[in-house]
């Protein structure tokens, strides 16, 4: 609005007012106009920059856990002095909670090693892997086919009882893992057999004992490639005996190839 025009609409409107006053209308007081400001957009927020990528402290402290493992480990030139690594060791929840370090049976120097999942109640109050009913299973079926403590060996993936007796974790068995990578090496067997789906996953990073079980498998232990057969768990075939008879096929494929060569 130009200043001609505010003063035209000024002098009418005080001329309106003069009128109303004189025929006796109480004319309110009209305030002053107020000058209009212009709004000015809000200023929009700057996006924040994405936050550094970091490791979490448990991931840290699981890393520096597998560290020490892998450390004391390699540091074991027997099998003696990997016993001795693995009781002194702090696995943490998985030591905490069990009574005993469960190391191994059978024969050190047998061509065969048996390799399980984790120990059970039995297990952990003696210190020895498979001994309770499904061990006593494991026995009665390398029996069939001619193996027993004499020209065996049998350990697991994870030398503790896991609390409640459940499954080992992925990150307690990448905790055990230096230690049953050294065990292989150290007894060096011509054959492995993978007892299990969770010893399954922990040495071929394979899933699926349903798919895998019968099917040779090769582990790249140190420089040697090791055949490996994968079995189902027997505590397994203890709720599926059904199952039984494609562990006695399995079975039958392991003999036959340790005959044959």
């Amino acid at each position: 609005m130009d200043a001609e025009t505010h003063i035209q609409l000024k002098a009418a409107l005080t001329a309106t007012q003069n009128w109303w006053q004189d025929m006796g209308v109480d004319i309110p007081p009209i305030p002053a106009a107020t000058p209009r400001q212009n709004k000015q957009a809000a200023p929009r927020p700057q996006a924040k920059p994405p936050a550094p990528a970091h490791v979490q402290p448990e991931e840290v402290k699981l890393s520096e856990k597998i560290e020490v493992a892998t450390a004391l480990a390699k540091s074991a030139p027997t099998l003696e002095a990997l016993q001795a690594a693995l009781e002194k060791f702090d696995a943490e929840v998985l030591s905490d909670h069990a009574k005993n370090m469960v190391f191994a049976r059978g024969n050190p120097k047998a061509e065969i090693m048996a390799i399980g999942e984790a120990p059970g109640l039995h297990e952990d109050e003696t210190g020895k892997p498979f001994i309770g009913p499904a061990g006593q299973l494991l026995d009665k079926m390398f029996a069939a086919i001619g193996r027993n403590e004499e020209n065996l060996y049998i350990t697991n993936v994870c030398n503790w009882r896991p609390p409640a007796g459940r499954n080992p974790s992925e990150d307690e068995l990448a905790l055990c893992a230096p230690f049953i990578t050294r065990h292989i090496e150290l007894i060096a067997p011509k054959y492995i057999v993978i007892v299990g789906g969770v010893s399954l996953q922990a040495l071929t990073g394979k899933t699926g004992i349903m798919k895998a079980r019968g099917q040779w498998q090769e582990l790249d232990i140190g420089d040697h490639k090791i055949p490996a057969m994968p079995l189902y768990h027997p505590a397994f075939l203890l709720r599926r005996p059904e199952l039984k008879k494609y562990a006695w096929r399995d079975l039958l494929a392991i003999k036959e190839r340790v005959e044959g060569e």
